[in-house]
């Protein structure tokens, strides 16, 4: 579905009895312009330029009259009170983007120089030019050669896929060959489990005709970014129906390919009747106000002094600071600025609470973002005040705002969930200072991070590095970063051991490495 399609479709009116008022405008423009019309002056026995010359009015006939702006102004006056709308207003606490899996093919023809550096790292480009677009929005990334495999799960931190993507390379992968199927199918399970529909990008060079089926066949949105020149054809890539990009020098594919795969998640935010229309009546403004600008004509109907009047009558706290103050409330200029993912700017723009306390968490500002949050009594302002206490590791604190998003609305979405979540983090920080002291005994170093011990179980300790126990709290990047290998040999480890499982019949279903969601 293209982005036209889906706002022919989604666009209607809110309040469409407010254009009854165009016929009486109009009524009005001609009753007001008729007088401007006079009778050709008959007059046969003068010369035609003589009688044009002697027409009194002819010229005015012609000309811009101020009953015209007047008429073009209420018009646009009558469309913007009819409420015209074509999306749902965003959710501030939800992802902006649907989620993503990106499926990289890690083959050797990915390795060819003829796309430089090579068609692989290019590919690893845009991928990071993809997450970068996609700030805050949930991705994964899946590799396949002659194995499919699962590289890193859902995670919002685009900064954690980055040392996985670069260890990728055809030396990692445990067979040789091109398996798009068995990652389709990896990807669509991994998308199965999101609450919001998602898409599928798939990154290669090549596609194998044997799997053209599947591909075209795939439930999920899905695109594909060729990377080779594009002088260079693939029989199974003109064969795909599915959307295929070719690689560009800018971001243009980038940005075509996210528009293609969020088209499912915007037909389901269009189709979900709990978020409220947003209203776009101000986008009509703007040629109201261009056209506004005839009225300061000299011999028009306004004057200045009627201007300098109005400004005397104005309150002197309404002074606009700025050009934008002028037409813009703080409130929308914040929105632009988190738009636009300038979150300390929209921090400082924004006087509602409830969006200055968002902007504050989503830049980083924990402590400060509680703070703002404490003045509003919803379960989505405790909601995120929950989500910045765990990141800012006051996990009790955490708890407790849970358990008043829930008070407050008992199905508020998420919260039961991030309440065991937080839960079990306090459960396992208590036991683990409970059972260890600081490591000096056992020679175990210790890192610089502290729990809080609002319990009292155990002593005040710090998390060992090494410790088993302590691994599955770690992020995916701190956890590579106490791995002795490189990147690579790790994924070529764990690639061999997940090939070496699936060909084992008799192998535990549970004997796969665990993978963090981050």
């Amino acid at each position: 579905m293209t982005e036209l399609s889906l706002f022919l479709e989604a666009f209607h009116l809110l309040r469409p009895l407010w254009l009854l008022l165009i016929p009486l405008v109009m009524l009005v423009w001609v009753w007001v312009r008729r007088p401007f019309r006079r009778d050709t002056m008959q007059a046969d026995a003068i010369a035609p330029h003589l009688r044009e010359a002697l027409t009194v009015g002819r010229a005015e006939r012609r000309r811009l009259k101020p009953i015209d702006s007047t008429a073009a102004i209420l018009i646009l006056a009558a469309l913007g009170a009819s409420g015209p709308t074509w999306s749902r207003q965003p959710d501030p606490f939800a992802a902006q983007s649907a989620p993503a899996v990106v499926v990289l093919a890690v083959t050797p023809s990915m390795e060819e120089t003829d796309l430089p550096p090579s068609r692989l790292e290019r590919g690893k480009q845009k991928i990071r030019d993809f997450l970068e677009l996609r700030a805050g929005a949930r991705t994964a990334l899946v590799a396949y050669a002659g194995s499919a495999h699962v590289v890193l799960p859902m995670t919002e931190d685009p900064q954690v896929m980055v040392p996985y993507l670069e260890g990728l390379s055809p030396a990692v992968m445990p067979r040789e060959g091109a398996v798009a199927g068995e990652a389709l199918a990896l990807a669509q399970a991994m998308l199965a489990e999101e609450s919001a529909p998602g898409g599928i990008l798939f990154v290669t060079d090549s596609v194998d005709p044997a799997d053209v089926a599947a591909l075209d066949a795939s439930a999920a949105p899905l695109a594909v970014l060729a990377t080779r020149p594009e002088s260079s054809r693939d029989r199974g890539l003109d064969a795909l129906s599915a959307p295929v990009v070719a690689v560009t020098p800018d971001q243009s594919d980038i940005r075509r390919l996210d528009g293609l795969l969020n088209a499912a998640y915007r037909r389901a935010q269009l189709d979900d009747a709990a978020q409220p229309w947003e209203d776009r009546a101000h986008w009509l403004a703007w040629p109201a106000a261009l056209i506004l600008l005839l009225w300061f004509r000299r011999g028009w109907t306004m004057r200045w002094a009627a201007l300098a009047a109005l400004a005397l009558l104005m309150p002197q706290g309404a002074r606009a600071e700025g050009i934008a103050d002028w037409f813009l409330t703080p409130d929308q200029q914040g929105r632009i600025a988190f738009d636009n993912k300038q979150y300390a700017r929209a921090a400082e723009l924004f006087v509602d609470p409830l969006w200055r306390g968002y902007a504050l968490y989503r830049d980083g500002q924990y402590d400060s973002a509680i703070e703002v949050l404490n003045r509003i009594e919803t379960a989505q302002a405790a909601s995120i005040q929950g989500i910045a206490q765990i990141k800012a590791r006051h996990y009790r604190d955490g708890v407790r705002a849970f358990e008043t998003a829930l008070a407050r609305d008992p199905d508020y979405p998420g919260a039961a969930e991030n309440l065991e979540t937080a839960k079990r983090i306090v459960a396992y920080v208590e036991a683990a200072q409970a059972a260890s002291d600081t490591g000096e005994e056992s020679g175990i170093g210790a890192d610089e991070e502290v729990y809080d011990n609002e319990s009292g179980q155990g002593e005040e300790t710090l998390r060992p590095q090494g410790s088993e126990a302590g691994e599955g709290l770690l992020t995916a990047d701190q956890w590579m970063s106490t791995v002795d290998t490189s990147t690579g040999d790790f994924l070529r480890m764990r690639f061999a051991l997940e090939a070496a499982q699936r060909q084992s019949p008799a192998a535990p279903a549970d004997a796969a490495p665990a993978e963090e969601d981050q």
